[in-house]
């Protein structure tokens, strides 16, 4: 099965405590694209300005990624600066420069529109209805959204809901989501709200699956090579969607392995800065890595 994904390609610009790196490529279609396209191929509908360096996406092209929903117009590339400190789980944002990104408006090749599984990146919800209604009845609607648009937007953000069947958020943005300070109780209200299945991550400390009452509890694979964090949920979102396309069938057991590829995939997107990690490794490197993390949780 193929993957659709509407979201960002940006220029990102960032600092950790082991390096700095400038306008190097970034985005959630663009993380999103290089986890996913290791299982499935993978369409890009997003939108850079007339001084995006494309060659920056040969890599991904090689891989089968479709760039035909990639638009070009006059003007700068969309930009996000942060900062991480020796506590990576936090950043601090430097500048966010939206330019030609302020005014995506996404529009759907025809030969997009039958793509049976679609991931609805971290992009306003008015938007992400707009793509759910050039669509062609997909099979599997994923979505990931953010506090800002839970906070500004909820009227919008509700109706998107209605059209969802997994949604991937963090731990904060459950609890705001709901309303309620326990995820587990507040994952009711959510699964009320569309989506019966959520994927609920917790950063260093892994993921959580609840669907019609069953939990998953997944660590996150321990890295002990850190560079960058930035990157590394859309890297899972990738990871664990491109795993359910290529199974093509969505069960308890797909979903927890998914899972795990995404946390796996996630592990090696932290290792370098910016994409530079996921471009080298291939498929055998990721399945060595998903079998050393089973024998992690392995309970004899």
């Amino acid at each position: 099965m193929s993957v659709l994904v509407v979201g960002s390609v940006a220029l990102d610009s960032v600092e950790t405590p082991y390096g700095k790196i400038d306008d190097a490529l970034g985005g959630s279609a663009t993380f999103f694209s290089a986890a996913a396209s290791q299982f499935t191929d993978v369409n890009v509908v997003a939108v850079v300005g007339d001084d995006f360096p494309h060659e920056q996406l040969d890599f991904l092209k090689n891989r089968k990624v479709n760039f035909d929903g990639l638009i070009k117009k006059p003007g700068k590339t969309f930009r996000w600066g942060g900062k991480y400190h020796l506590d990576m789980n936090h950043r601090e944002t430097l500048f966010t420069h939206l330019n030609v990104f302020e005014d995506f408006d996404p529009e759907l090749p025809d030969h997009y529109k039958e793509t049976p599984y679609l991931f609805l990146a971290n992009i306003q919800p008015e938007l992400q209805l707009k793509v759910l209604q050039q669509m062609k009845r997909p099979q599997l609607v994923i979505l990931d959204t953010m506090n800002f648009w839970i906070e500004g937007t909820p009227d919008a953000l509700r109706k998107v809901l209605k059209h969802v069947n997994i949604l991937i958020i963090n731990d904060s943005e459950a609890k705001e989501l709901s309303g309620e300070t326990n995820i587990f109780t507040g994952a009711k209200k959510i699964q009320e709200m569309g989506p019966k299945i959520l994927v609920i991550k917790k950063g260093e400390h892994g993921a959580v699956m609840i669907d019609n009452g069953e939990y998953f509890f997944a660590p996150a694979y321990p890295v002990k090579d850190l560079k960058d964090p930035t990157g590394a949920g859309d890297t899972f979102a990738g990871g664990f969607v491109g795993y359910l396309a290529k199974s093509a069938y969505v069960c308890q057991k797909n979903l927890r392995r998914a899972i795990i590829y995404g946390s796996t995939l996630a592990s090696f997107c932290c290792e370098k800065f910016s994409l530079n990690r996921l471009e080298e490794i291939n498929k055998d490197d990721i399945e060595k890595r998903y079998l050393e993390f089973l024998e992690m949780m392995k309970v004899e």
